[in-house]
């Protein structure tokens, strides 16, 4: 029902809550009162009476005039850049950008007939400043000089236009997507790693000619078992899993003595019984055998020389690494829910926090040491790939948010919305809408941090890779919200500041030197694709998912060139899978299917019957052709013909794997996240059973174009 209250809706407007939306139906839904006070609590603005909501609103509106200057400025170069200043009424004002590099510009004033306002019981006056439009891109500080104080803010100068990294030049490129965790060797400990990365970039930049690898995010999980098993609901963004970590390549390894060297052994000998005949990925007693031998690694100590490269990490990462630490420390001490916490350690800027760091030195450090070690196989992995040959290397993936009882959530207090969780709204897949268990970001809050956590995080993740993937690459313009004890049907859009997180994405990827794809399925406002194509990040586009007004296969003459073409995601089956129609009848065993089964299968069936005309017809396909696996490759050469110039396929396609890594809408009703790689025949495969993999090759073949017509740039 639409809100009661005019003032709160203009509030709601303030703070850039949506209180309209048009549903997957196309009706057109307003929402109510609670859904909007219960967000603008979040933001710690009490709408909770009318009173109340007028007094947030004076207060929003006086807030420009109560600061000096923005708390932060964002533009693209090239562009003019204006910023509005406050200062005593009748006192003069200089402003200057003092560059990150070094250096400084100055500002000039420019006309502004705002009249002087009393705030608080004083005049203030505003004044407007133009800033050099050719400024470089970067960091940089505003300074506002007036009377004997100086006042200074954050001016954030980004690329007008990304586009593709300048290793690619004018070249297309393609490259596998895997679940790294699913790709085991016989090396690793019963879950993929780093170094499994490492050598699986060598395989296919040598042997395959990819240009890149497309993995899962390495986000941190908990440090504690049960262990999420979602690599789409991390405990931090910005750190890494360490479960990723491959003990043997530590350099301090090869210092143990024999008895530590047989404790290792012992352990994964140990790990190696208790997987044995399980057909999922084990998370929990592979991080507890895992975590005990890195453990013992870590005693052993460190050279002078590694113990300075340590200390540089630490430097670079400064206070957020030892607080992640410290967390989990915490984690281990008193549980993984920090709101569950004795008070004194909910606020890691505590003195009993301090005090708990002291006493428990060898344990926080351990904890840094990990992520440390982690960055110095990820940094081996992105080198083994660009050494092979690839053009971009590997391409991480960015998870839309974290956990409510996250480490992030933590460490970043405000910074997030308390009371709220972040979804979507009801859809086809799921018509009751989908509860995350998220924690969104304040935009207002983020404004005020001139947007650092951001910033940090995407840097890091840019360190050592090539390129990054943004999951649902809407949150970086508006998420769904969700009141808490309130269902997903009763949440409501948040737009954040888009300028501000596309435009630090850009500069970041700019610095890396690094391709940027955003994931834009699903329900996307029009204009956030165009405006993702004018800044030069890619769209993705799922050969199933592309079709034409009438409903058939998009032509893939029609496809974009700027997007990642694939026929499939990790959220569907590999492909075999898809035509053979499991997902149908692994929903309807689930009880989640919406429709009636045979009805289902009928309209799947009538799907892949258009596809098979348009794919003989174009030439993809035998007439009369049954094999699944040429289907497969069939569908390959079909994006293959598309003007993309990004081009992606699945691991699990290339080896003809047919079981889906993530069926949306459950939890432990199926092995989520937890299926290994496979063959046709449903067993798993190492990763040495892929170096040798002749379906592989085939669809290599493919995907290098040969004896396939690719259409020419559009």
């Amino acid at each position: 029902m639409p809100l009661t209250n005019p003032v709160l809706a203009e509030l709601a407007d303030a703070f850039g809550i949506s209180t309209e939306f048009w549903d997957w139906k196309g009706r057109h839904i307003e929402v109510g009162d609670d859904t909007v006070i219960g967000i603008l609590a979040g933001m710690g603005v009490d709408a909770s009476s009318d009173a109340s909501a007028r007094a947030a609103l004076i207060d929003h509106a006086l807030r420009p005039w109560r600061r000096p200057l923005p708390p932060f400025t964002i533009a693209q170069a090239g562009e003019p850049i204006r910023v509005d200043v406050h200062v005593p009424a009748g006192s003069q004002a200089y402003v200057a950008v003092r560059l990150e590099e070094g250096g400084r510009r100055e500002g000039w004033q420019v006309p502004n007939v705002s009249p002087d306002r009393e705030i608080d019981g004083a005049w203030v006056g505003e004044a407007t400043f133009e800033l050099p439009s050719d400024l470089p891109l970067g960091y940089h500080r505003i300074v506002l000089e007036s009377g004997e104080r100086t006042f200074e803010a954050s001016l954030v100068v980004t690329p007008g236009l990304l586009g593709f990294p300048r290793a690619m030049g004018a070249r297309r490129v393609w490259g596998y997507a895997a679940q790294l965790y699913s790709v085991r060797s016989s090396r690793s400990w019963g879950i993929g790693d780093l170094a499994d990365l490492a050598d699986l970039c060598t395989w296919s930049g040598t042997q395959h000619f990819t240009d890149y690898l497309l993995i899962n995010p390495l986000h941190a999980a908990q440090p504690t078992p049960p262990l999420e098993p979602s690599p789409y609901l991390p405990t931090s963004r910005r750190y890494v899993n360490p479960i990723y970590i491959r003990p043997e390549l530590i350099p301090e390894w090869s210092a143990l003595g024999e008895h530590k060297r047989q404790r290792v052994a012992a352990l994964r000998a140990g790990l190696a019984r208790t997987l044995s005949g399980s057909d999922q990925i084990r998370r929990d007693p592979v991080w507890e055998a895992k975590v005990a031998a890195l453990r013992v690694i870590y005693d052993e100590g460190l050279s002078e020389v590694r113990m300075m490269a340590k200390e540089n990490f630490v430097r670079g990462e400064g206070r957020s690494l030892t607080q992640f630490a410290t967390w989990c420390a915490l984690v281990a001490e008193h549980g993984r829910n920090w709101r569950e916490w004795p008070a004194e350690y909910r606020r890691p800027s505590s003195p009993e926090v301090a005090a708990f760091a002291a006493s428990h030195a060898r344990d926080v450090d351990f904890f840094v040491w990990l992520q440390w070690i982690a960055d110095d196989q990820l940094r081996e992995a992105q080198s083994a790939a660009k050494a092979s040959g690839m053009r971009v290397g590997v391409m991480t993936d960015l998870a839309v948010g974290v956990g409510i009882e996250s480490a992030e959530a933590w460490t970043l207090g405000d910074a997030f919305a308390h009371g709220v969780g972040v979804g979507a709204p009801p859809d086809h897949y799921n018509q009751l809408g989908q509860d995350w268990g998220q924690a969104p970001w304040r935009p207002d809050r983020l404004e005020e941090l001139s947007y650092r956590p951001f910033r940090a995080m995407v840097a890091g993740m840019l360190r050592h890779a090539g390129g990054l993937r943004v999951d649902h690459v809407m949150g970086l313009f508006r998420l769904w919200w969700i009141p808490a004890g309130l269902p997903p049907t009763a949440g409501a859009y948040v737009r954040y500041h888009h300028e501000a997180m596309v435009g630090i994405l850009l500069l970041e990827a700019h610095r890396a030197g690094a391709l940027i794809v955003g994931e834009d399925l699903g329900t996307v406002e029009p204009w956030v694709r165009e405006y993702l194509r004018g800044r030069g990040v890619l769209g993705t586009s799922v050969a199933w998912f592309e079709s034409a007004h009438d409903g058939s296969p998009l032509p893939p003459e029609h496809y974009r060139e700027y997007c990642m073409a694939s026929v499939t995601t990790h959220d569907m089956p590999p492909t075999a899978g898809y035509l053979a129609l499991d997902h149908i009848r692994l929903q309807h065993r689930l009880g989640i299917l919406t429709e009636d089964l045979d009805e289902e299968l009928a309209l799947a069936q009538r799907s892949f019957a258009a596809w098979n005309r348009v794919l003989v017809e174009r030439g993809f396909l035998e007439p009369g052709s049954d094999d699944v696996a040429e289907k497969v490759l069939a569908m390959h050469r079909y994006i293959v013909a598309s003007p993309a110039r990004v081009l992606c396929a699945a691991l699990v396609d290339a080896v003809g794997d047919r079981r889906t890594q993530n069926q949306p809408g459950t939890v432990d009703q199926y092995p989520n996240w937890r299926v290994p790689l496979s063959g046709p025949d449903g067993e798993p495969l190492l990763l040495e059973d892929v170096f040798n993999s002749a379906c592989a090759s085939r669809l290599a073949a493919v995907m290098n174009g040969f004896s396939v017509p690719v259409i020419g740039r559009r």
